[in-house]
């Protein structure tokens, strides 16, 4: 299953870079690059699924306001990733297509402007309280999986996006991205609270974490997280 997954992600039909984006305009190689993109987000759905479980239930239970961050941001990929099923799937119906693609950036959007301030508020008040949040060797493990898997992934659906054109499989990508940089700061934060004891590294990691959250909702939401000429 690991190898099949591996294979699926860095198999992609043409190399876009942001300097030269191709748009696939030929019915059957869209069609394959649309079979690609839904195995892709079956694939980030149930891993999404996975980390979002693991980060939320985690977080609670060491008092985690980074992991539990993260495992939301992750369930917030999960409603990325089905607005993402139903633009693939609206591929080629003009109406439906154009109506997908606003929808699902406003989506992501919201979701993510909501994350944002949620993570801001928690972090802050956690500070404040000077609350000192317990060792997680199940978040540590968490962070470094999807630090060594999420940009591999990113990259593959960046690549069906661009082929496509399409500015909400990009944003959807462009999460795939900011979770490997949120995973590695989360794995920060996690190991200086582990290792040395500094109780305020998650929610300082937390903080962090905001700023890239919101500029992407933002982005979404007016439509310009496709950063590619193309797209």
């Amino acid at each position: 299953m690991k190898q099949f997954s591996l294979s699926l992600i860095s198999k992609t039909s043409k190399d876009c870079s942001s300097s030269d984006c191709c748009v696939v305009s030929n019915n059957d190689e869209r069609q394959s690059l649309i079979k690609r993109g839904l195995l892709l987000q079956y694939l980030t759905l149930g891993y999404c699924g996975l980390e979002g479980i693991v980060g939320i239930v985690s977080g609670f239970a060491c008092g985690s306001v980074a992991l539990v961050g993260f495992g939301l941001d992750s369930a917030i990929e999960v409603t990325s990733g089905v607005a993402s099923l139903a633009r693939l799937k609206a591929d080629g119906h003009s109406y439906w297509h154009d109506k997908m693609e606003k929808l699902s950036l406003k989506i992501i959007g919201v979701c993510f402007i909501a994350l944002a301030l949620y993570v801001a508020w928690e972090s802050v008040e956690a500070l404040i309280a000077h609350h000192v949040p317990e060792a997680s060797m199940p978040g540590i493990f968490l962070a470094v999986s999807s630090v060594l898997i999420m940009p591999r992934l990113a990259k593959a659906k960046k690549n069906v996006a661009q082929n496509l054109g399409s500015a909400a499989l990009n944003a959807d990508s462009n999460q795939a991205v900011f979770c490997s940089y949120l995973s590695a700061i989360l794995l920060l934060g996690l190991v200086f609270n582990t290792v040395l004891g500094w109780w305020w590294a998650d929610s300082a990691a937390a903080i962090c974490m905001v700023p890239i959250i919101g500029r992407e909702g933002l982005l979404a939401i007016v439509g310009k997280s496709c950063n590619n000429s193309c797209c």
